[in-house]
């Protein structure tokens, strides 16, 4: 089994967030699970990749040809796919994977992340995909998010898609036993 990460190039302002990414990653290499996320060498990104290595696990990057060209593609992975563009690198990750997570990460990590629960909600896929909630790092998203609940933009069963805990194992555990629902996304007037 392989799960992708989604997680910042940046380390971030709390500690925590690096040693949940640390846990993590080794708890997944404990498991026998493998990791696969970005390919960089820098911030959590760097750290979970690290962490799943030192602990003997398989990890593998996808990273995208504009990105390697600036040299931060992680040496030490046990395997490294350079694709042609970001839309490729997601498509990837999709592949290769039977779950998803989101640690404390910007921009690109809330993209990654919607994009693969879009497509859930969609029926492109039945994964399961969980926040990390690191130091309270996505309650004000979690809070919004069920908030488009309460204003009929999102179902009850798709905002239950999104595992969310603070614990890496707890949500490790969630993400290989969930059963994402095949629902209908549109939402009766």
């Amino acid at each position: 089994m392989n799960i992708c990460v989604f997680t910042g190039s940046s380390i971030g302002a709390d500690p925590a967030y690096r040693a949940a990414a640390e846990a993590l990653g080794r708890e997944m290499a404990a498991r026998g699970i493998g990791l696969v996320y970005g390919g960089a060498s820098v911030g959590l990104m760097g750290a979970v990749a690290d962490a799943a290595l030192a602990a003997g696990g398989a990890v593998t990057g996808i990273l995208p040809q504009a990105i390697a060209d600036r040299e931060i593609a992680h040496p030490g992975l046990t395997q490294l796919e350079i694709v042609p563009s970001m839309h490729a690198r997601k498509a990837r990750m999709n592949e290769l994977s039977q779950g998803f997570i989101a640690l404390p990460g910007g921009i690109g990590t809330l993209e990654e992340t919607f994009e693969v629960w879009t497509w859930a909600q969609l029926g492109i896929h039945t994964k399961a995909l969980g926040l990390l909630n690191v130091a309270g790092f996505y309650d004000g998203l979690e809070v919004f998010l069920d908030h488009l609940v309460t204003q009929s933009f999102v179902r009850p069963v798709h905002r239950g898609m999104l595992l969310s805990t603070t614990d890496p194992a707890q949500l490790l555990d969630q993400i290989v036993q969930a059963e994402s629902p095949l629902a209908d996304k549109w939402i009766d007037s």
